[in-house]
C-alpha cells in the first residue's frame, strides 16, 4: 500500500466512513495518534500528557533494564519469580514506548529517547554513589 504524508487509511476494509489520518513520515505537531485511538484528540494539554507518560515509561524502563533485582542468599524461585515479574514490566514498557514512538510524532521521539536517557544517567549516578561510599568506607577503615 502505498501512502503519502497524511494520506486517509480506512479502518477497515469493509467500510470506509471510518478513516484516521495515518502519517508515514517524522513531523510536529499535537495532532497524533498515541497508543489508543482517538488520544490526545487535537488537545494540546493530552499531547502534554502523552509526552509526558512516554517520559516516564521510558524512564522506568531503563531504570528497570539496569538495576539489579537478586541480593545474593535469595532463595532461587522467589529470586526467578521476582525476576520474572520486573521483565514482564520492563518488556511491557518498553514496548508501548516502542508503539507510541511509530506515531512518528517528533515529540513523543524525543520524550521517549529523553526518557532512556535520564533513567540510564540516574542507574549509573546511583551506582557510582554506591561504589564510591564503598570505597570511602573502606579506606576509612584500612586506616585504623
Amino acid at each position: 500500500m502505498n501512502m503519502a504524508h497524511g494520506q486517509d487509511m480506512p479502518m477497515s476494509e469493509g467500510t470506509s466512513s471510518s478513516k484516521i489520518k495515518m502519517h508515514m513520515s517524522l513531523y510536529w505537531g499535537k495532532d497524533a495518534i498515541v497508543l489508543f485511538s482517538e488520544w490526545p484528540n487535537h488537545s494540546v494539554g493530552m499531547y502534554i500528557l502523552a509526552i509526558l507518560m512516554v517520559f516516564f515509561l521510558a524512564m522506568i524502563a531503563e531504570v528497570i533494564s539496569n538495576k539489579p533485582i537478586i541480593k545474593h542468599g535469595t532463595n532461587p524461585i522467589i529470586g526467578g519469580l521476582a525476576q520474572t515479574t520486573f521483565y514482564l514490566f520492563r518488556i511491557s514498557f518498553l514496548y508501548l514506548v516502542m508503539l507510541a514512538v511509530m506515531s512518528f510524532n517528533l515529540g513523543i521521539f524525543v520524550a521517549a529517547v529523553a526518557g532512556h536517557t535520564l533513567g540510564f544517567f540516574f542507574v549509573k549516578y546511583h551506582a557510582l554513589f554506591v561504589a564510591n561510599k564503598e570505597q570511602q568506607g573502606s579506606s576509612t577503615t584500612q586506616k585504623v
